[in-house]
């Protein structure tokens, strides 16, 4: 299985796929498992499915070793808590706004004392009781990842970067330039300052920055910025997608930070 805390702590750029819409599947999870992401991610917010389609895609990313990160529809402690106990690797929480509701949700995360993750080891990601061992590591091992997708969470990202647990500040594009001002002008001078602000502040605190992009060539040009976990939402076949993407970020000088 991929170590993506590694990975990310090491300056790695990760690419993978929103699965959602008509992408939220089994078959398609494996698709993109297939094409060689580093990550998938199944989207409960958004996507067409639902938790009870989850664990299709789970068994299929894990079956080709490819990290499940899962976005929740909100910030509610079962919510991540179940798919957790399923296998994901990582949650993700929209729309987060402060450091307040960053602590709350990354609690989710961790079991006590450090959080207030319900402890059970009859599930699936402890082999149905027969690993309880990894409840030893599993606070260090999930992915907390926390959506900046307000001008009020960007005008408070030093403060989120604070909080402990937190790995990834993910940018959901739409939302923000809609806060701004901006509906869907990622363009527009109000918008392109609030990527930068959030980046910075990730690399001031040893964290990796993400975005969602609507294609490969944005992708890179995000990657070239220095955000290092870059998302999009490609159709099946996934590989050239990914292929595009990889082949001129290669190309490129690395980032600095």
């Amino acid at each position: 299985m991929i170590d993506l805390s590694g990975r990310l702590v090491s300056g790695d750029t990760l690419y993978g796929p929103f699965l959602g819409l008509g992408l939220g599947s089994a078959p398609a999870a494996e698709a993109c498992a297939l094409a060689g992401f580093d990550w998938l991610l199944t989207d409960l917010e958004h996507g067409g499915g639902d938790e009870s389609e989850l664990l299709h895609q789970q068994l299929a990313a894990d079956a080709h070793g490819v990290p499940m990160l899962v976005r929740v529809e909100s910030t509610h402690r079962i919510r991540a808590g179940h798919a957790l106990d399923l296998g994901a690797a990582g949650i993700m929480f929209p729309g987060i706004e402060s450091a307040e509701q960053a602590t709350q949700a990354i609690r989710h995360l961790r079991y006590p004392p450090d959080g207030d993750r319900g402890v059970a080891t009859y599930n699936r990601a402890y082999g149905f009781g027969l690993h309880p061992e990894r409840l030893e590591t599993a606070n260090e091992r999930v992915l907390g990842i926390v959506q900046i997708e307000s001008k009020q969470a960007v005008e408070r990202v030093e403060e989120i970067t604070k909080v402990p647990g937190i790995h990834v500040l993910f940018i959901g594009p739409r939302d923000l330039s809609h806060d701004l001002g901006a509906p869907g002008d990622t363009g527009a001078p109000a918008f392109q300052d609030a990527p930068q602000r959030v980046l910075t502040a990730a690399e001031a605190a040893g964290l990796a920055a993400g975005i969602l992009a609507p294609d490969a060539e944005t992708a890179r040009r995000y990657a070239d910025q220095g955000l290092r976990s870059s998302a999009s939402a490609p159709t099946p076949p996934c590989s050239p997608w990914l292929e595009n993407t990889r082949s001129t970020a290669s190309a490129a000088p690395e980032h600095p930070g």
